[in-house]
């Protein structure tokens, strides 16, 4: 793990240089300071656990979790790195309290003022995409109380800080890897979750461009919202395979894959299917050979960074290095599921 010693090196100041521009107090030239900055990044640098505990003794953090869909596995492995983190922070004073909701708005905002009455002092949020919830983030910061936000982000909200997949990149993934499962005249389908969630309308961004600029032979026929329901993707894929008789290739842009997979198999037809995550059940289709691939986006990764981002400015009062956190994309077919 990098110190401040070796950003100190690299930069060629003092270590009390390289404390005051991670502390966020004056006294270095900008030019200096943005030095520091790009290679606390390159390090990877975080603030040193033991001093944050010393810190952590005089506090006591208590930090809201608001997810989507209780039903939803991914949402299930993002609590879960958030839990693990918690558990390894307990220590250091730290408590969570966490909810979840559905895709609705009025539900968002009730949980997250519910958290506020138990009187938290941070919030790791997968935002329903709403200028009320923008609003809400901003009261809360104004209030002091970070916000981090998971999985999916908002736009010009005053968030301190995203941890989760690029997902126009995603997007951009998924449209490559239909071009080389395909050939010819393509007609394709996709099944979302919600276009209040970013990540998902920022997936479809992704692999619309992409497919209009390089590969324009794969058509979009239709796009459905199943609202990460397993039930109404089930319904949906079936009414899209039934009115659509000529689709080649499906594209789940969120979660509701298994019924969605269902509703292919019982179709007896045999599209190439690009999928998002690797939950258990996504994973069981994956090796049966009706999903051809699935992209994973570290969902136990995404929960427990999140989780740590604001320990560490809770603790000490250093912003994150970076604004977004980023998790790796991987792709898995049969052969290595």
């Amino acid at each position: 793990m990098a110190r401040i010693k070796d950003i100190a090196e690299l930069a060629g100041v003092s270590r009390g240089t390289v404390d005051r521009v991670l502390n966020n107090r004056s006294g270095v030239s900008p030019q200096t300071a943005e030095k520091i900055k790009e290679i606390a990044k390159a390090l990877d640098y975080r603030p040193n656990k033991a001093g944050l505990a010393l810190a952590a003794q005089k506090k006591k953090n208590k930090i809201g979790i608001v997810l989507f869909s209780r039903n939803n596995p991914f949402f299930d492995e993002v609590s879960e790195g958030v839990q693990a983190k918690a558990r390894e922070l307990a220590d250091y004073g730290v408590t969570t309290l966490t909810r979840r909701v559905e895709f609705d708005l009025a539900a968002q905002l009730a949980a997250i003022d519910e958290l506020l009455d138990e009187g938290i002092h941070g919030l790791l949020l997968a935002p329903y995409n709403h200028p009320a919830i923008q609003e809400k983030i901003d009261e809360l910061v104004d209030r002091g109380i970070p916000v981090v936000t998971v999985n999916t982000d908002i736009f010009g909200s005053k968030r301190m800080a995203y941890v989760g997949s690029d997902y126009i990149c995603g997007g951009r993934t998924a449209a490559g890897l239909l071009a080389l499962m395909t050939e010819g005249e393509t007609e394709l389908g996709i099944i979302t979750g919600s276009r209040n969630v970013l990540c998902h309308s920022e997936r479809i961004r992704g692999l619309t461009e992409t497919l209009e600029a390089s590969y324009p032979r794969i058509h979009i026929a239709e796009i459905l919202e199943n609202h990460d329901d397993e039930f109404e993707s089930y319904a949906l894929t079936r009414q899209l395979l039934r009115q659509n008789p000529h689709i080649d290739a499906l594209f789940f842009a969120a979660a509701g894959v298994f019924g969605g997979c269902k509703a292919v198999q019982e179709s007896g037809r045999h599209p190439k299917i690009v999928t998002f995550d690797e939950v258990p059940t996504t994973l069981d289709m994956l090796r049966a050979g009706v999903i051809s691939a699935t992209i994973s986006q570290q969902p136990r990764k995404q929960g427990s960074r999140s989780l740590d981002l604001l320990f560490e400015y809770l603790t000490s009062g250093a912003p994150p290095v970076q604004e977004k956190n980023f998790v790796e994309h991987s792709i898995k077919i049969r052969e290595n599921s």
